[in-house]
């Protein structure tokens, strides 16, 4: 399982890039492995805002639905569009061309607190 060093992640398994004053929001690879084939991803609308631990998009698989939680505030500013005919794109890229969707934040603390760094997710999925 990939865990990447420039990224943060939720306990939840949700993953954050942080660009400036946008993040990249997806799934961790741990989490796509667990869920299996992705067959339906449900995305925020664009213009929502939204506050740090709110359910915001649904992933759903052959096996089971996730609530995907969002690990900022801010506003939705872009999804990724290419998951509604492909939502597979999880499943084979996590975090290049499966992420879910970006969100404009004021600065850096709308991120949650409780984001982990590469070791300590590492750690998390590990155990």
């Amino acid at each position: 399982m990939e865990v990447r060093d420039n990224l943060r992640y939720a306990e939840s398994h949700e993953w954050v890039k942080v660009d400036g004053d946008t993040v990249t929001v997806g799934i961790s690879d741990f989490a796509q492995q667990e869920m299996t084939e992705l067959v339906y991803v449900e995305l925020p609308d664009v213009g929502r805002d939204i506050v740090a631990g709110d359910e915001i998009a649904v992933v759903e698989s052959v096996k089971s639905a996730s609530d995907i939680y969002s690990p900022c505030a801010g506003e939705v500013t872009e999804v990724n569009e290419a998951l509604a005919d492909n939502p597979s794109l999880v499943n084979s890229s996590p975090f290049d061309d499966g992420w879910l969707f970006k969100v404009k934040i004021a600065d850096e603390s709308a991120l949650s607190a409780d984001l982990k760094d590469a070791a300590s997710y590492q750690q998390q999925i590990s155990s």
